[in-house]
């Protein structure tokens, strides 16, 4: 530790999002990105749930039918996910929505977030499960893929295999999906900066630095 410089603020910023959702993708790597050009702060990043499909089954359902039951159809689908992926490309983001065959439930992918943060691997293990489904195709909803996942970030394979396997943190990824929607919030990304400051959607790096100082400011 380098005794003369002065100490870093410390803020806490709750980050809302579903892994199956790709505006959660970009949002994440922007609040990311912002944070990293505030080396004076120090930010304790929370992974909250959110379930977009709460009503999915267990084992997800084919693209296709996703696609004909959300937006009406694969041609309305294909209009948004090419400009989401004209975005992707401004964030280094390849998004490949023509890999994924099927919408998974992500209540599991949720549960291994959590299962890593107790190993202090939550971060990493979001952005490999983000690239895992929007640029490799996985399906994330899969047990034996996660804790394949789980390992490729240093997660023990047969623990985190038997983590899932069971059903520890299942109630605290329904009960965060709540506390979520019971806090007015109806979409994600969701950033709640300081407990005090929420932004949806995926903001520019600019915008996140600036809410970021009101809330430095208001905590001093």
């Amino acid at each position: 530790m380098n005794l003369l410089s002065p100490p870093r603020a410390r803020i806490t910023v709750e980050i809302v999002f579903d892994l199956v959702c790709p505006w959660c993708f970009l949002g994440t790597r922007r609040l990311l990105r912002a944070l990293r050009s505030r080396p004076d702060v120090l930010a304790e990043l929370q992974w909250r749930p959110f379930l977009l499909n709460p009503d999915i089954a267990p084992d997800g359902i084919a693209r296709q039918d996703y696609l004909v039951r959300k937006f009406g159809g694969e041609d309305r689908a294909r209009r948004l996910h090419a400009a989401i992926a004209d975005v992707g490309r401004q964030e280094g983001i390849d998004f490949r929505f023509d890999r994924i065959r099927r919408i998974p439930s992500s209540v599991d992918a949720h549960r291994l977030v959590r299962f890593a943060a107790q190993h202090g691997l939550a971060e990493a293990m979001v952005d490999r499960l983000y690239e895992a489904y929007f640029l490799e195709g996985a399906d994330i909803g899969a047990t034996e893929t996660l804790a394949a996942l789980g390992a490729a970030i240093g997660l023990e394979f047969r623990a985190t295999r038997q983590f899932l396997y069971g059903h520890a943190e299942t109630e605290a990824v329904h009960a965060d999906n709540l506390r979520a929607h019971r806090l007015g919030i109806n979409g994600v990304p969701c950033f709640v900066i300081g407990g005090r400051h929420a932004i949806a959607g995926a903001q520019e790096p600019e915008v996140l630095e600036r809410l970021l100082e009101v809330a430095l400011v208001e905590g001093i």
